[in-house]
């Protein structure tokens, strides 16, 4: 009886660990994400989503609309970190947070570093060019964090009336990952040139929209989680 006691304390002990502050702050910097990334499709028409990638949307008179998208996203990452991290034990937990901080930080770089264009030849690349794509590169950490966390969460009892929806989030993601490899395995001519006939953008649109579908239903999660402990 005392060891059930003990498991439903730690439990709820787990729940009222969670940041609410930086919760929120995760679901809707997620969100800016999203609407900025939207409103630039719609200011930004001469580029065509179909075959760009969203990073050309750095270049030009409004690519600060995109770095402060990325800077958004990497904030969600990390305050989602924040939220969670108390309730994260043993290797997969800390696997998945590492994950979570790796994607975050390749963001950065995506915002700070201004990508090339994409018809840009291998060797014509810039430096700033070189290490936005290091951050697209460490963006590959996301899916693997939004698996291995939910996973975790999942087998912690705080957590299992969420359960589910935390599941088909994160295999959500994997699936837009899968998507966007495949599409680029599959699409990209053997001489490495991009042009309207390799149709990759949307892929690649629907994997970073995954990735914040995951942010938010995780962050909405953690939030409902403490108004539940509070009510009780």
């Amino acid at each position: 009886m005392r060891e059930v006691i003990s498991k439903d304390a730690d439990a709820t002990k787990s729940v009222t660990a969670i940041s609410p502050t930086a919760a929120r702050l995760s679901l809707w910097a997620a969100a800016a994400f999203v609407v900025l990334l939207t409103a630039l499709h719609i200011f930004r028409s001469d580029l065509a989503p179909s075959w760009r990638f969203i990073s050309e949307y750095e270049i030009g008179k409004l690519g600060w609309l995109m770095r402060l998208a990325f800077l958004s996203l990497a904030v969600s990452y990390t305050a989602l970190f924040v939220a969670i991290q108390p309730q994260l034990r043993g290797i997969g937990g800390y696997i998945g947070l590492a994950c979570l901080l790796i994607s975050a930080a390749g963001l950065t770089l995506a915002a700070v570093f201004t990508t090339d264009p994409i018809t840009t030849s291998p060797d014509a690349m810039m430096t700033s060019g070189r290490l936005h794509s290091l951050g697209g590169t460490l963006g590959f950490a996301m899916p693997f964090a939004s698996v291995i966390i939910s996973w975790s969460l999942a087998r912690n009892p705080a957590w299992s009336s969420v359960r589910r929806r935390l599941l088909w989030a994160a295999v959500l993601t994997a699936i837009g990952f899968l998507v966007s490899i495949l599409s680029l395995v599959t699409m990209i001519p053997s001489d490495g040139h991009f042009g309207p006939d390799v149709a990759v953008g949307w892929p690649l649109r629907f994997e970073i929209l995954t990735y914040c579908a995951w942010l938010m239903v995780a962050a909405q999660q953690a939030i409902h989680q403490v108004c539940r402990d509070v009510i009780r």
